[in-house]
C-alpha cells in the first residue's frame, strides 16, 4: 500500500513538474512573441554613421568677356566718312589705317589761310619800299614809322605761318584714323559718307591685356574655401560659332565687396543679410575677341573641418537644429535600440553634406537618416 502511494506521489510531482515547465514555455514563448509582434510595430529607420572631414563647396557664376584696355575712337570735326578701310571684328596693327576722312573744306579753309599769308607777304614788301623811300628824303619820322609798321608785319606773318602750319597738321592727324595699338575692332559705328553721329566711330580693344569678367559670390563661402587674388581657376568661354566651350586658364584679379543679398523677404519670416563679394577674373589669350560668354565652377574642399552627415539626418525646430542617433540601451529581453535628440550646430553644407560641431556626437555612432514615422526623443526604433 504504502509502496503504491509513493509511487502516484511521485507520479503526480512528475506530471506537475511537467505542467509547470509546459506553462513556463509557453509564457515565454508567448512574451516572446509578444516583443516580436511589438518590435515589428516600432520606427523602422536608417542610419548612417559620421565621417571626419571637410566638405566639398562651389562657386559658380558667369559673365561677358570684355577688354580690360580700349581705345575709342573719331574724327574731332564733324567730317563726313570717306572710306572704312576694316571691319568689325578684324584684327589690326598699331599704325594701321582704320578710316579715312573728308576734308574738302579743311583743305579749302587752308588755302583761304595761305592766300592771306600771301597778301602779308606782299604787304611786307610795300612796307620795305616805304622804309627804303624814307631813307632817300632822309624823313626821320617817317623813317622810324616804317621800321615799326616792317616789324609789326614780321609778326604778323609769322603768326601767320604758324596757323597755316597748324592747320595742316591737324588735317594730316585728323583725316585719317590709325589704330593706337595691336587689337581688335569691337565696335564700327562708322557709315561712309555720313558725319559722326555722336557714339564713336571705332572701337579697338588692346588683346594684349587680355579680358575680364565678374562673378558674384557668397562672402562666407569664399573665405571657407580658401579663394585668393592671383589664384588661376578654369574658365570655360562659349562663343556663338562654337557649340563646345573652350577651357582656358584665367586669374583673380581682384575680390571686392559687394551689395549683401536679402533672404526670408516672405511674410512671417525673419530676413537675413547675406554678406556678398564680387571677384574679377582675367584672361588672355589670342583667340578671345571679346563679348564671349565665360563661366566658372570652383570646387573646393571647406578648410574648416568636421563630422560629415547627410543633409536628410538634419532636422530644425524652434529651438535649433538636430540629429538624432540610435543608443543602444540593456532591456529585460536584451538591448534596446532608442532614437536620442542631439542639438547641433552647422558650419557649412552643400546640396549633399552638412559640417555639424558638436562634443556629443563620434565617428562610431549611428545617426538616424530616415524613419518610417515621425519620431520624439527617447522612442525605441528598429534598425534596417
Amino acid at each position: 500500500m504504502e509502496l503504491g502511494k509513493g509511487l502516484a506521489d511521485q507520479r503526480r510531482k512528475r506530471i506537475l513538474q511537467i505542467v509547470f515547465m509546459v506553462f513556463m514555455g509557453v509564457l515565454l514563448l508567448f512574451t516572446l512573441f509578444s516583443n516580436t509582434l511589438q518590435s515589428l510595430t516600432l520606427p523602422k529607420v536608417t542610419t548612417e554613421q559620421p565621417k571626419q572631414g571637410g566638405i566639398e563647396l562651389s562657386i559658380e557664376g558667369s559673365g561677358i568677356l570684355q577688354p580690360i584696355a580700349e581705345a575709342k575712337l573719331s574724327s574731332s570735326n564733324d567730317w563726313k566718312v570717306q572710306q572704312i578701310h576694316v571691319k568689325e571684328g578684324e584684327r589690326v596693327k598699331k599704325g594701321q589705317k582704320l578710316i579715312a576722312y573728308d576734308n574738302v573744306t579743311a583743305r579749302q579753309e587752308i588755302e583761304l589761310e595761305v592766300t592771306n599769308l600771301e597778301k602779308q607777304r606782299i604787304e611786307q614788301q610795300n612796307l620795305q619800299d616805304q622804309f627804303i623811300q624814307s631813307s632817300i628824303e632822309e624823313d626821320e619820322l617817317k623813317l622810324r614809322s616804317a621800321k615799326r609798321e616792317i616789324e609789326k608785319g614780321k609778326i604778323d606773318i609769322a603768326a601767320q605761318e604758324r596757323k597755316v602750319n597748324e592747320m595742316k597738321e591737324r588735317l594730316a592727324k585728323d583725316q585719317l584714323l590709325t589704330a593706337p595699338f595691336d587689337g581688335i575692332v569691337t565696335k564700327l559705328n562708322a557709315v561712309e559718307g555720313l558725319a559722326s553721329a555722336g557714339e564713336p566711330d571705332i572701337i579697338v580693344s588692346n588683346s594684349s591685356q587680355g579680358y575680364r569678367f565678374e562673378v558674384g559670390a557668397d562672402a562666407k563661402r569664399l573665405s571657407s574655401i580658401g579663394i585668393s587674388v592671383g589664384e588661376r581657376i578654369e574658365v570655360e568661354v562659349h562663343t556663338d560659332k562654337e557649340q563646345q566651350a573652350n577651357v582656358m586658364e584665367g586669374v583673380i584679379e581682384e575680390i571686392t565687396n559687394a551689395e549683401p543679398m536679402i533672404e526670408g523677404a516672405t511674410e512671417g519670416t525673419e530676413t537675413v543679410t547675406v554678406p556678398q563679394k564680387r571677384i574679377r577674373i582675367k584672361l588672355i589669350n589670342a583667340k578671345l575677341k571679346g563679348g564671349e560668354q565665360a563661366r566658372i565652377n570652383i570646387e573646393k574642399s571647406s578648410l574648416d573641418q568636421g563630422l560629415l552627415v547627410s543633409n536628410e539626418a538634419v532636422h530644425q525646430d524652434r529651438e535649433g537644429m538636430y540629429v538624432f542617433v540610435v543608443e543602444e540601451q540593456p532591456g529585460a529581453l536584451g538591448n534596446v535600440f532608442v532614437a536620442r535628440k542631439v542639438n547641433i550646430k552647422f558650419s557649412e553644407r552643400n546640396d549633399k553634406e552638412t559640417v555639424i560641431q558638436t562634443d556629443s556626437i563620434y565617428e562610431q555612432d549611428k545617426i538616424i537618416l530616415k524613419s518610417s514615422e515621425p519620431l520624439q526623443d527617447g522612442n525605441r526604433v528598429r534598425l534596417e
